[in-house]
């Protein structure tokens, strides 16, 4: 059946190396259950996005000067650094480890959040946002390589939903947030310079707790015992990969570029993500064509994002429950379809309560594909190397589609 992780796109001889790791030692069931236990509780990461949609609502654009498409024009470029450096530093997180690249990242990204407050203009704006993109590239793909390090095929979706649902939950709280520090009538610090602050302040303090409280690999987690460390080797050469803690090999990490597949997921990783764009960086956009103020409109936003979030995780459930990820997928980004053809063909101002019911649907669809693709792809790769170059370049070509998003909402089509 397409889609199933055990057979779909694995071919024999990564079959062969994965029966000979499951005969290298026996299981240990209590402590299998006690090392994820201790995976889920230490090692899930959190990922902390930009709210420059909130920003806008706020008059980002009035005190900056923005003129025209700038809005746009600055969410598309930042996608072309977003886009190319994810395969660099997937390569450099396998070199020197998650625990060091991942939180460096986040420190460094947190840095130039808080610079976005100080800009003065589009330009300005523009340069840091762009070098934002590339600290921000490598997180998700870095943090979903490190995952494949601890976590079983049968795993990996749901915990990726876990990761991917703080950044909806953050999107949907970021609505909350604008309504109140939206309200703060200062001359001094505007609305959307509040939003950077507070952002680039907690990505600052999660990198810095990063370096002491995520380990380089399950071998050398602090938190586990002898006991454990081996169940961990153990269910990982007896479920995902065919030998664990390899060296880094820059010519194993292309191994499977030359396989005809390898075109087949480019393809995949290509399309899928335009609508995760469109829903993270324009939803507030979208509600405010249902006619509110700017602090409604942000506080409207929150439901959908929450409806989303819980969707993501029991869809990304039952992906791992069946070892399915085909028709998950098509599901997900089915629901997301019908609700941009909703918003694109009823009048929005007289069918507010359809227009709002399209809005949870596309939230409901547009944020799962980035768990189950990635945890599919990753499921059919037991070569550590491979997997992190496979990784950070698929979704690398993700971030790369958020231009199609960002192209679309150009101001001449404005409202709708």
């Amino acid at each position: 059946m397409p889609g199933e992780i055990e057979f779909s796109m694995i071919n024999k001889t990564m079959d062969d190396e994965v029966n000979m790791g499951r005969q290298v030692a026996s299981s240990d069931p209590e402590a299998e259950r006690q090392y994820v236990r201790k995976v889920d509780f230490w090692v899930l990461p959190m990922l902390c996005l930009s709210n420059l949609a909130n920003a806008k609502t706020d008059g980002l654009e009035k005190d900056l000067h923005f003129k025209g498409n700038d809005y746009s024009l600055l969410i598309l470029l930042f996608y072309i650094p977003f886009g190319l450096f994810d395969l660099p530093w997937n390569l450099l997180i396998k070199r020197y480890s998650g625990r060091y690249m991942l939180s460096f990242m986040s420190i460094v990204w947190g840095i130039l959040a808080l610079c976005q407050c100080a800009a003065k203009g589009f330009n300005s704006l523009l340069a840091i946002r762009i070098i934002l993109g590339v600290f921000e590239a490598g997180f998700f793909a870095g943090a979903t390589f490190y995952l494949t390090l601890f976590y079983t095929r049968g795993e990996m979706g749901f915990r990726l939903a876990i990761m991917q649902s703080f950044a909806v939950l953050a999107s949907a709280f970021s609505g909350l947030i604008s309504f109140g520090v939206f309200k703060i009538d200062s001359p001094v610090v505007k609305g959307w310079q509040w939003l950077f602050i507070i952002e680039g302040s907690m990505t600052f303090l999660v990198g810095i707790l990063g370096f002491f409280i995520l380990p380089d690999s399950p071998q050398k987690a602090w938190f586990l015992n002898e006991r454990e460390k081996e169940a961990a080797t153990v269910r990982l050469l007896r479920d995902s990969s065919s030998e664990v803690a390899t060296k880094f090999n820059l010519k194993a990490c292309f191994r499977s570029w030359n396989d005809w597949k390898f075109l087949i997921w480019c393809i995949i990783t290509f399309t899928y993500p335009v609508a995760y764009a469109t829903a993270m960086n324009f939803f507030p956009l979208i509600v405010q064509r249902l006619g509110y103020s700017v602090v409604k409109t942000n506080l409207w936003t929150v439901a959908p994002n929450l409806v989303g979030a819980v969707v993501l995780l029991c869809v990304a459930k039952s992906s791992d429950y069946f070892r399915e990820r085909t028709f998950h997928i098509v599901f997900s980004l089915t629901m997301s379809l019908v609700g941009m053809v909703i918003l694109a063909a009823i009048d929005v101002l007289h069918n507010k309560g359809t227009a709002y019911f399209a809005c949870f649907l596309i939230a409901s669809g547009a944020y799962i594909p980035s768990c189950l693709v990635h945890a599919w792809h990753n499921n059919n790769n037991v070569h550590e190397n491979s997997r992190a170059a496979n990784t950070g370049f698929f979704v690398g070509l993700g971030n790369l589609a958020g231009i199609l998003s960002a192209a679309t909402f150009r101001t001449q089509y404005a409202p709708k």
